[in-house]
This record gives C-alpha cells, sequence and structure tokens, in this order.
C-alpha cells in the first residue's frame, strides 16, 4: 500500500520518550519527574476551576500567568510567552527563529528531541563534539550561521556552565536567536533570564514539570525581548490559539505563588542528590557533577545496559542511552529518599552477581 504521507511527515524521526511500566509498584527514575507532589494550593487551584468555566475556551494569551510568570523574574508582561510544556515553546521557537538552509548549532550529546525538530522544519544542524569530559566547547559555538539552542544544565549529561559562558555564546551569534532551555535551572546556577535586557537574540526556555511537579499539566514559558515574543506568538496563533488549558493556567498560577513549598521540596531533592553521588560513588560509580534533579553515571566494570535490564526486572526504570560516548552511562533520577534506598540495594545486589558471573567466565 502506497503511504500518502507529505514529505514532513516522511522526513520526521519521532522522540523516544521514557519507557512506562504498568505496575503500580515501579520505581520510576528513568523520566526525571519530580517525586514530591505539588503544592497543596496547586491542587485546591485546579479544584476551584473544574466547574461552569469548563466549557468556556480558555484565555488567548494566557495574562494572568503571563503576569505571574514576570512578576516572578521581575521582568515585564511583553517579554514573557507560554506554551503547552517546553517541547511546545522549543517547537515553536524553530518555526520562529530558525530558516531552512541555515545550519544551526547544538550540542552532540544533548536532548534528543532537537534533532527530531530540526528533521521535522527542515532545519540543517551542526552536532558540535562536547570535549571528552562532557562539558560544553563554548567557543565552538561562535559565529552560527543559522543559530543556537543547548540545555543549561545539559541533559542528559548534568552539567551547568556559567552565566559568563552563556554571554559570550550570545554576543558572538548578533543577528542570531541562541536558545538556552532550563528545563533543569532550579537544580543549579543563575538562570540566563537576567541577560534578556542586553540581549535582544537571546530567548530563555523553562518548564514547570521537573521543579514545580508539574510534568502532568504541561506548562512551559519563554521569556525574552518582546520582538521574540511576538515571533512566537505569531507561529502559536497559526497553530493552535489556545494551546494553554484552564486547569493548567490555575495550577502554575498557584505553583509560583507558593514559595515555601517550592523551595522545601527543591532543597529536599538537592540533598538528596548528593547522598546519591556519595552511595553511587561507594558502589563504583563515577558521577559527574550533576546540577540537576538526575545523576549520569558510569559503572567501571560493570555493564550499563545490562544493569538497566536487570532493574528493569525488579521495577525500577532507569535510562540507558544507546548512543555513541554515553552508551556506558545510566541516568538516573534523584527520587525520594526511600526510592533511592531501593535502588542502592538492588544496585548493590546485581553488582555483586555481576562480578561473580565475571568470575566465572575467567575460569
Amino acid at each position: 500500500m502506497v503511504k500518502l504521507w507529505s514529505s514532513m511527515a516522511k522526513r520526521a524521526m519521532p522522540y523516544i520518550p521514557g519507557e512506562q511500566l504498568n505496575r503500580a509498584d515501579t520505581v520510576k527514575l528513568n523520566t526525571n519527574e519530580n517525586p514530591y507532589p505539588p503544592s497543596p494550593s496547586v491542587v485546591e487551584a485546579i479544584r476551584g476551576e473544574t466547574g461552569d468555566a469548563l466549557r468556556l475556551y480558555p484565555s488567548l494569551t494566557a495574562d494572568r500567568l503571563r503576569s505571574t510568570i514576570a512578576d516572578y523574574y521581575g521582568v515585564k508582561d511583553d517579554e514573557v510567552f507560554v506554551g503547552n510544556g517546553s517541547d511546545e515553546v522549543i517547537a515553536f521557537s524553530f518555526m520562529a527563529f530558525f530558516e531552512p538552509g541555515r545550519t544551526i548549532r547544538i550540542p552532540d550529546i544533548t536532548y534528543s528531541f532537537y534533532p527530531v525538530y530540526a528533521k521535522l522544519f527542515n532545519i540543517p544542524y551542526e552536532a558540535v563534539p562536547l570535549n571528552e569530559d562532557f562539558t560544553l566547547p563554548i567557543e565552538s559555538f561562535y559565529q552560527s550561521e543559522g543559530g543556537v539552542i543547548f540545555p543549561n544544565p545539559n541533559a542528559p549529561t548534568s552539567l551547568y556552565i556559567d552565566l559568563k559562558y552563556i554571554e559570550h555564546i550570545v554576543e558572538e551569534n548578533r543577528g542570531r536567536v541562541v536558545v538556552i532551555d532550563e528545563a533543569y535551572i532550579d537544580f543549579a546556577g543563575a538562570s540566563a533570564v537576567g541577560l534578556i535586557r542586553k540581549y535582544n537574540n537571546l530567548l530563555v526556555v523553562q518548564t514547570m514539570s521537573k521543579s514545580r511537579s508539574l510534568a502532568g499539566m504541561r506548562v512551559g514559558f519563554a521569556i525574552g525581548h518582546p520582538s521574540l515574543m511576538e515571533a512566537l506568538t505569531r507561529v502559536k496563533d497559526s497553530f493552535n490559539s489556545y494551546p494553554i488549558d484552564r486547569l493548567a493556567m490555575v495550577a502554575a498560577e498557584a505553583s509560583f505563588k507558593d514559595q515555601v513549598y517550592f523551595e522545601k521540596t527543591r532543597r529536599a531533592i538537592l540533598v538528596t542528590r548528593e547522598q546519591a553521588k556519595k552511595r553511587l560513588t561507594e558502589l563504583g560509580f563515577d558521577v559527574l557533577p550533576s546540577q540537576t534533579n538526575f545523576l549520569f553515571a558510569t559503572h567501571l566494570t560493570a555493564d550499563a545496559e545490562e544493569l538497566s535490564v536487570r532493574l528493569k526486572n525488579d521495577g525500577i526504570l532507569v535510562r540507558h542511552f544507546n548512543s555513541p560516548r554515553i552508551e556506558r552511562y545510566l541516568r538516573i533520577t534523584v527520587g525520594t529518599n526511600d526510592q533511592m534506598a531501593i535502588l542502592y540495594e538492588r544496585l548493590q545486589l546485581h553488582l555483586k552477581n555481576i562480578g561473580a558471573l565475571s568470575v566465572q567466565k575467567l575460569l
């Protein structure tokens, strides 16, 4: 049968998300979700919106939410754009700022949705190799023909680069847009938002899925010069005028307003992250200095893929990327202390068994 596909559908290379298991007892450490529930005020706000208003379309411009985000970051309302998760915001960014025929630059080890969008929208890209230690080769991102996009901290490597290097890249790409994907910035150092007034070619994208426990609500946003927001809005309104539903908007607003709860859960994850790094190191892992809510680790002797399969059989999901340069690594989301204790116990058992099997093979 002939497939009546468009050229866009034919060249599409769908993103592969983290695996899901239909088991109630799954310890899910493979998709970097927050292990803690959202603020109680979020749940209360959602309940308050589940009435007659649901028959009406949500706000086209999400003015209240944009204003809430603007107040939180100390920017103006017209410097904020909101979308249906940061993935949609990034997709709109590819359409709004990158041109077919002009090559953009991304790291060779990075968020795997970037090459997906590049292929979908027919944007040529250069995958710039990270340094041997997975740090970003800053000068290699200077003078890009079509623009630049990368996460800070990077995913899946978990590494953060200082703002002075971000500024160098933005400065060296005047006339082209630099998109900094800050999905994990709340677990790291300073955000690049403070640079948007200085550089009209800088777009900062964030999500409420990680640090604010709202992965199920799909809320992302961008902050940048009003002209960039105008371009994003033009694309949005040509694609879907109502991307954010009523429940998502009130949930996001409530989350930003409960700073005490946000700090409590954020700090809990940071403490557990450092404890996890220590425990994994004791188990023979080499762990990168994470500035995210996950750890990127390789065992000195055990095979990463084998470990991931063994853990999956135990109902514990971690992420293994069968990709060049990182096939020996596991990406492990920071869970609750109880979830991490289960992980350590099973890892210790499997590492012991793998060691015993290795000895048998030698004999």
